[in-house]
C-alpha cells in the first residue's frame, strides 16, 4: 500500500492532468494506495501527518506538484521511514532536477519507483522548517518579494519582470556571517545556502552541491554593477557563474546570516534575517537516479 498526495494546482493545473495519469497507472499495475490530497495544502498535510501516526506501513509516497508540494510533504517525512516518490507538475521542479529526475513520462517514473529502492538524503533546517534545496536571501529574495506581489502576471515571465523591476533600485547590503563558527562580515549581493543545486527554475546557482555529503555550499556573491550582474546573470542557467570573481563558494555544516533582509527557502518565505541553517545529515528517504 502506498500513499498518494496530488497538488492539483502546480503546474497552472498540470498536477491535475498529471494526477489523474498517476491514478489511473496505478490502478492498470493494481497497486493500492490511500489519497492524502486535499482542497487544502495545510489540508494535505495534515492528512500526511495523521497517516504517519498509524501503525500501517506504507511502500511509500507518490507525490505530484512542485517544488512547494515538495516542501510541504518534507516537513513530515524527515525522520521517518517513508520514502519521497515525486512525478514532478510543478512550475520550476528544481528539486526533481536535484535527483536528475530525467524521465518526463508518469509511467516510466512510476515503473523506476516501483523496481528501485530509495536512498538517505540531506536536508537543511531553517528554524524549525526543513527544506531540500536552497536557502537565500538578498536579491533573490526580494526577487520572490516582487513576483509573490504579482496577481495577473504567471509563470517564468513574473520571475523574469521581479528581476529587472528589483535590479532597477537594488542596492548590495552588509551581513554578518558564521560558517560552522567561524564568523565574518561581507557587503553581498545575494546568498544562497544550498543542499541542492538549483533554484528559480533551473538557475544552477551552486552546481557542484551533493545532497549526502553532510554539507552546504555556500554561495556569497559580492557586489558588481547591474551591467556586470545582467551580463553574468544567464550564465547561473548553465552553473558557468561560479568561475566569476564576484563568487565565492564555502562549505559548512552549519550558519548564520543576520542583516536588514529576508530569507527564502525552497521558494517559501522563512522570515527576517537573523537566521540560523543546519544540515540534517541522512534525514529523508528518497528516490533518485
Amino acid at each position: 500500500m502506498w500513499l498518494l498526495l496530488i497538488n492539483p494546482k502546480s503546474g497552472n493545473g498540470r498536477g491535475n492532468k498529471v494526477g489523474k495519469l498517476v491514478k489511473q497507472e496505478l490502478k492498470a499495475l493494481g497497486i493500492g494506495y490511500i489519497d492524502v490530497s486535499a482542497d487544502s495544502a495545510q489540508e494535505s498535510q495534515e492528512n500526511l501527518k495523521s497517516k504517519l501516526r498509524e501503525s500501517q506501513e506504507f511502500e511509500g509516497l507518490f507525490l505530484i506538484g512542485g517544488d512547494g508540494t515538495v516542501n510541504l510533504a518534507v516537513q513530515e517525512l524527515v525522520g521517518s521511514d517513508l520514502g519521497l516518490a515525486l512525478i514532478p507538475a510543478g512550475t520550476g521542479n528544481d528539486f526533481a532536477r536535484t535527483l536528475n529526475l530525467k524521465l518526463k513520462n508518469p509511467e516510466q517514473l512510476i515503473s523506476h519507483y516501483l523496481s528501485s529502492q530509495p536512498s538517505l538524503i540531506d536536508v537543511g533546517k531553517v528554524g524549525e522548517k526543513y527544506f531540500v534545496d536552497v536557502l537565500s536571501t538578498g536579491f533573490d529574495s526580494m526577487v520572490n518579494e516582487r513576483a509573490n506581489a504579482m496577481r495577473r502576471i504567471k509563470g517564468r515571465a513574473k520571475y523574469n519582470l521581479s528581476i529587472l523591476l528589483v535590479l532597477s533600485t537594488f542596492k548590495p547590503k552588509n551581513y554578518e556571517f558564521s560558517i560552522d563558527g567561524v564568523s565574518f562580515e561581507s557587503k553581498a549581493m545575494l546568498i544562497a545556502v544550498s543542499n541542492g543545486i538549483s533554484y528559480g527554475g533551473g538557475m544552477k546557482v551552486t552546481p557542484d552541491a551533493k545532497l549526502d555529503d553532510g554539507l552546504f555550499d555556500i554561495l556569497i556573491l559580492a557586489p558588481v554593477s547591474r551591467f556586470e550582474f545582467l551580463r553574468v546573470f544567464p550564465k547561473v542557467f548553465s552553473g558557468k557563474h561560479i568561475t566569476h570573481p564576484a563568487v565565492k563558494i564555502s562549505r559548512g555544516k552549519s550558519v548564520e546570516i543576520n542583516s536588514d533582509a529576508v530569507a527564502y527557502a525552497d521558494g517559501e518565505r522563512v522570515g527576517s534575517l537573523p537566521i540560523k541553517a543546519s544540515v540534517v545529515e541522512r534525514g529523508l528517504l528518497t528516490w533518485r537516479m
